[in-house]
């Protein structure tokens, strides 16, 4: 199967594309969206969507795994994600693009092994699972990759009725 993981953001938004067959992860490419600071924010969020609608008209995802927002401590931050979320999921409603959702502690989990692991940790196996010389930079690539590693791990019975690569 080949899965889209995302790291949603308004400044940047991650992405990162494996293929899964047999065990075996696979990557096709990964690389971030980008918006300039100073941009209005409704130009910011047109950017998005038509950076990831780009992803998905390229590399044909058969399921995009996306992190389940949540926030701690900053609201302010927390509206603008969820708006870029949502240009996100319009882009995948769009191409049909079936959309799964994971906690943090979830990624962590399935690409880790334990589910209150440290962000090195998880990028340092996300580059070890995809047999990468580095861990992908911005660290949103890196997040997003192991968004879709910890989609094809938790997945499988869930994407019944979806064909597979």
């Amino acid at each position: 199967m080949r899965v889209l993981g995302l790291d949603p953001g308004y400044a940047i938004v991650g992405w990162g594309v494996v293929e899964y067959v047999g065990n075996r992860f696979t990557p096709v490419d990964f690389g971030a969206v980008t918006t300039a600071a100073g941009t209005p924010f409704e130009q910011r969020l047109c950017q998005v969507y038509d950076g990831v609608d780009k992803v998905l008209e390229t590399l044909r995802p058969e399921a995009i795994s996306i992190e389940q927002l949540f926030y701690q401590h900053n609201q302010t931050t927390v509206i603008g994600v969820a708006e870029a979320r949502g240009v996100i999921l319009l882009a995948a409603a769009r191409r049909g693009v079936p959309v799964f959702e994971y906690t943090p502690m979830q990624v962590k989990q399935a690409v880790t092994g334990y589910g209150k692991a440290v962000k090195k940790q998880v990028q340092e196996m996300t580059r070890m699972m995809l047999h990468l010389n580095a861990v992908p930079k911005p660290d949103d690539t890196a997040d997003a990759l192991a968004m879709a590693i910890a989609h094809c791990h938790c997945s499988r019975s869930r994407l019944s009725g979806l064909p597979l690569r």
